[in-house]
């Protein structure tokens, strides 16, 4: 034991001192990511894992017990929460997260569950509601003052498209933005304020008619969607093809006008965008402060782009670290003053290169006091095993869906002050997938478990979207 301890110590050491910016390398960054080779690669990965899972009928969701409306709250308790005392597919790993309900996908009205992307919308008058990507579409939900999961219907796959995993969406004020890696899908945009008077006792299939519509991308597919409702506008990321004249870069989508959607530009010049934010520049960074700034998740790069005007962006910088294998999605600590961000990359666990490379999920750290000049000043490393998917900051604390790992939240309160990552800490966590607790490390470097989850609600609920199960609701204890 004393030597495996010491192996992890020094491999946590000789991970740590690797943690920082560099140049970009532009062969690699050619042959390797703007050729779209390791991004059809981890795609491939994932489809031929899931069609085998599928096959093996991981995926009907009906086999996952839903809780009762009367179900009490299960409490976290000494490490544990037992929705099913002596069951270890219904007992979850936790610390400080209670569950309090939890709905199968075929009870959320999927017929071929499999979940992806999910986004909260608040009505003006304090309730609450989600929207939940499956691959046939997107389950609209109302969660209770008591926690519950009320089904309220969905919005199908747009009726020119087929059912696909990959569906991801954002909130522009009452709207819910969905984008879809479909062929022929476009961008649905739906308002949210149609679920204000649904009985849920009825729930309603709504139809394209239903929400507006952009038909503008090339092929109707897109890998993301993001928002900067302060500009009115909306961004679809990842369209294909890579030749398109947009080269899969951020295809940007004016919301001015719900019944005329219509794309003032696009940005094309680093080729593909995985994940972005796009916001207002505040912080300080003086030359840029108003200007509206995009950070690019972009494969292998964090680049970070002035978009203020749409129809000619331009890159303010472009800069790779070491460990990057598929740099995939971040978020800034604070919008109002943008000093740090933190950035997570989906493959260097699963590649095993860089502080990834012992297969913990990396939380890279970035101070980007300024845009031309970001610098990788250290990282977190999870305690459990997995690969990091999307990850969003609220106050002190960022929540991650790790996969396999489930819901961590992360203390982050100490960055402003020591950017190494050493202060990071986790607080609470909940890991929705017990099939592989028992696995070297706790968890399964691979893509299963949680793809999604929305913190932001006032009540403190957090919504958890998974890839075979369903859906949770859980809140801090």
């Amino acid at each position: 034991m004393k030597s495996l301890v010491n192996a992890v110590a020094i491999a946590a050491f000789a991970s740590f001192v690797l943690a920082k910016e560099k140049p970009v390398d532009e062969e690699l960054s050619r042959t390797l990511y703007q050729s779209g080779i390791r991004h059809m690669e981890i795609m491939n990965h994932k489809e031929s894992f899931w069609a085998e899972r599928r096959e093996q009928g991981i995926f009907d969701s009906q086999q996952y017990k839903s809780m009762a409306i009367s179900a009490p709250v299960v409490p976290c308790v000494n490490g544990l929460a037992e929705l099913e005392a002596g069951n270890p597919l219904y007992t979850f790993n936790c610390s400080g997260i209670d569950l309090y309900d939890f709905q199968s996908h075929a009870n959320l009205g999927s017929p071929t569950g499999e979940g992806a992307g999910s986004w909260g919308w608040t009505s003006p008058d304090g309730r609450e509601f989600m929207a939940i990507g499956q691959s046939d579409g997107a389950a609209f939900l109302e969660i209770t003052k008591a926690g519950k999961i009320s089904y309220l219907g969905r919005l199908p796959q747009y009726s020119k498209a087929q059912p696909s995993l990959w569906r991801e969406m954002k909130g522009y004020k009452n709207y819910m933005v969905i984008g879809s890696e479909a062929t022929n899908h476009g961008v649905q945009v739906f308002d949210m304020s149609k679920l204000l008077t649904i009985n849920p006792a009825k729930p309603v299939k709504f139809t394209d008619a239903d929400a507006y519509h952009f038909a503008g991308l090339p092929t109707g597919r897109s890998h993301t969607v993001q928002v900067n409702e302060e500009k009115n506008y909306a961004v679809a990321s990842g369209a294909q093809p890579r030749s398109d004249k947009c080269a899969s870069g951020l295809i940007f989508i004016d919301l001015t006008d719900m019944t005329n959607l219509k794309s003032p530009g696009c940005a094309a010049a680093d080729g593909y965008v995985h994940d972005a934010q796009c916001l207002v520049y505040r912080g300080p960074d003086t030359k840029y402060v108003g200007t509206d700034i995009c950070y690019g998740y972009n494969e292998d790069t964090l680049t970070i782009y002035n978009v203020t005007n749409k129809a000619k962006a331009t890159i303010i910088s472009r800069t790779s670290y070491e460990g990057a294998a598929y740099t995939h999605q971040g978020w800034v600590l604070d919008t109002q003053w943008q000093k740090y961000l933190i950035l997570d990359d989906e493959y260097d666990e699963y590649d095993k290169v860089g502080p990834g490379a012992a297969g913990y999920p990396i939380t890279y750290i970035w101070d980007i006091s300024s845009l031309e000049k970001p610098k990788q000043t250290g990282y977190y490393s999870a305690k459990v095993k997995g690969i990091d998917h999307n990850q969003f900051i609220n106050g002190n604390f960022a929540y991650q869906s790790n996969y396999g790992g489930g819901l961590h939240i992360l203390d982050i309160s100490s960055i402003p002050t020591d950017p190494t990552g050493k202060g990071v800490k986790e607080v609470a966590h909940f890991d929705i997938y017990p099939e592989d607790d028992d696995d070297n490390g706790g968890g399964v470097i691979d893509f299963v478990g949680t793809w999604s989850h929305y913190p932001y609600f006032k009540s403190g609920y957090i919504i958890i979207n998974t890839i075979e199960r369903g859906v949770y609701v859980v809140k801090r204890s």
